[in-house]
């Protein structure tokens, strides 16, 4: 309930602030739980991710250091997040993520670059969709990278590739997990050059962590 009531009203203010959000290709979106994964390109992202997918409903991580502020804390729990501590992610951050994707109530939001402004993928994502049995759905932002150029107005587009599927039985040794990793890149850049052929991703400098 708590999380239909926040995408209600984050859907309205991003309308309020920019209102031009496309979301295409819906239609490869599988119909049980799965992983949304794309690079990470600006700290909203996942946001549009989520209200691209709607009405699905989202898991995600975030840092532990905001679970320290009681209302923050409140807000993420009620919003299906889950602290991870990024240095020394632990056990759990693989248990947790597919214990829920397991229960098929909620999909995950992930990012495995890990950061905005890394090219290498890491094997997360990988571990907990084999282990869960639920597919990758490759997904792209295109549009402003700060808070402040939402207001411009510009176009904003999310895409949705289709789904990559993991055989439970594969085992994911190296060389297996490079291929997935080449697989997600190609898919990434795919969509990319289809909403936008001319397409090349810039860092914003100050948008770093």
């Amino acid at each position: 309930m708590f999380y239909t009531f926040i995408r209600a009203v984050v859907r309205g203010l991003v309308w309020l602030i920019n209102g031009n959000a496309h979301y295409e290709n819906k239609k490869a979106l599988p119909k049980g739980a799965y992983i949304l994964v794309g690079p990470h390109r600006t700290w909203f992202d996942p946001i549009y991710y989520a209200l691209a997918a709607s009405p699905r409903k989202f898991s995600f991580m975030a840092k532990e250091e905001l679970f320290k502020n009681p209302i923050i804390r409140f807000i993420l729990k009620h919003s299906n997040a889950f602290p991870v501590n990024r240095a020394h992610p632990g056990p759990s951050a693989i248990k947790t993520p597919v214990k829920t994707l397991k229960k098929g109530e909620l999909s995950l939001i992930m990012f495995p670059s890990g950061t905005r402004h890394s090219a290498q993928l890491k094997g997360g994502a990988l571990v907990i969709a084999k282990m869960s049995g639920v597919p990758l759905v490759p997904t792209v932002y295109q549009g402003p990278l700060t808070f402040k150029r939402l207001f411009t107005r510009k176009p904003v587009t999310v895409r949705f590739g289709q789904p990559i599927y993991i055989d439970r039985r594969q085992k994911l040794d190296k060389p297996a997990m490079a291929a997935l990793d080449d697989q997600m890149q190609r898919a990434f850049s795919q969509l990319d050059q289809e909403i936008d052929p001319h397409f090349k991703y810039v860092p914003n400098p100050d948008n770093k962590k």
